[in-house]
């Protein structure tokens, strides 16, 4: 009997045991589990950070930016995004103006305005003198502007190529490079590296009044860099989003 009794209080101390144990696990179980929830989290945090948009010159689009600027997409047909610009759309070729596409646009759009330049070519641009004859203060340098168009309607989405000269367009749209009224093409010399050249779109929740005196419809543009200036002076505080595209070139060995 004391036999029975004697087995009956150890069942009943390992019962007890078991049950304390199952309440209250060995440290170090939990936090297994929450390591793999902590890396479910982490995981995630990186898949974010990684697939947010960053560097927008790929013509990637998305939002964000700094600002509140959308990123948009911006591509072209005419040369693969960062490769090599064919001649036709060069100063050795025809100097035909590329077609250009975009999407994402932001809402409230209102115009846009799209840039091509070269960002490894600098120009100074001049800077009226005083009133009292005294020479002002140098500007810093301006990349060559190889094509400026704004006012471009809200509801385009592609310009397409070989665009004819001459300052204002269909649909009031205004147009000038460095070559004057027009599209100019890349001409980076065959003896130094090849230029970077950038397509720059950016979507406007205004249109921009810039005055401009053409003096002939192929006449010499007199100031591009002041007319850049201004036109992007005008553009501060009202750009919603942006995207790029970039060529690379330099004339044949």
């Amino acid at each position: 009997m004391r036999v029975v009794r004697s087995i009956l209080v150890l069942m009943f101390a390992f019962a007890a045991l078991f049950t304390a144990t199952a309440q209250n696990p060995p440290a170090g179980a939990g936090q297994r589990g929450g390591g793999r929830g902590g890396e479910q989290r982490g995981g995630a945090a990186a898949e974010q950070r990684g697939g947010a948009p960053g560097d927008a010159r790929g013509g990637r689009g998305g939002r964000g930016g700094q600002g509140g600027i959308q990123f948009m997409t911006l591509t072209s047909t005419a040369w693969p995004d960062g490769g090599l610009i064919p001649l036709r759309y060069t100063q050795v070729g025809g100097e035909t103006s590329p077609g250009v596409q975009w999407s994402n646009v932001p809402q409230g759009t209102a115009s846009f305005v799209l840039l091509f330049h070269d960002l490894d070519a600098l120009v100074n641009p001049p800077n009226p003198p005083a009133a009292d004859g005294t020479p002002a203060p140098a500007k810093p340098p301006q990349t060559l502007t190889h094509w400026l168009m704004w006012n471009i309607p809200p509801t385009m989405t592609n310009i397409p190529p070989g665009r004819a000269d001459g300052f204002e367009l269909e649909d009031k749209i205004k147009q000038i490079s460095a070559s004057g009224f027009r599209y100019r093409g890349p001409g980076a010399p065959a003896a130094g590296p090849f230029h970077h050249y950038v397509l720059e779109l950016y979507a406007l929740d205004t249109m921009l009044d810039i005055p401009v005196v053409a003096p002939s419809p192929q006449g010499p543009n007199p100031n591009v860099p002041a007319t850049r200036e201004a036109v992007f002076n005008a553009m501060a505080g009202h750009i919603r989003g942006k995207g790029t595209y970039v060529g690379i070139f330099h004339r044949p060995q």
